[in-house]
């Protein structure tokens, strides 16, 4: 496993530890109002962990996993990241990305691990800064 993939792995753990903790406390101030522990269970973290990432993406292009990493994410070309990047990364991460890694997984990380198969398709990055 590359450096920076390394790095990346320890980022995305802090990142799901800070949206879990926001999951509970959004789960505690939606139960009233949604009564269906499903949604609680499947709908809530997934959404919380979206919004998390793709707010401080979009600001800073670093969440704070990354930025306790020192990484941070770019787009190849080195203009500002667009909102339909950072979606189709978050959701070919999520979706597709897995199956590719139990195909190929030495093929997987690309350019040092700096480029994943879901950086690939939305034309991203990941550099240490």
């Amino acid at each position: 496993m590359e450096a920076i993939t390394k790095k990346r792995t320890k980022a995305v753990f802090i990142d799901s530890v800070i949206s879990g903790v926001a999951s509970v406390g959004v789960e505690y101030l939606l139960k009233k109002k949604i009564k269906n522990e499903a949604f609680h269970a499947l709908v809530t973290p997934s959404l919380v962990m979206w919004s998390l990432e793709y707010a401080q993406l979009k600001t800073c292009g670093q969440t704070l996993g990354y930025k306790t990493m020192g990484l941070a994410l770019e787009n190849k070309d080195g203009s500002e990241l667009t909102c339909g990047q950072i979606i189709k990364r978050m959701a070919y991460r999520d979706t597709l990305s897995t199956f590719k890694y139990m195909k190929d997984r030495k093929v997987f990380e690309g350019e040092n691990g700096s480029v994943l198969p879901h950086d690939e398709v939305a034309g991203t990055v990941v550099r240490e800064v």
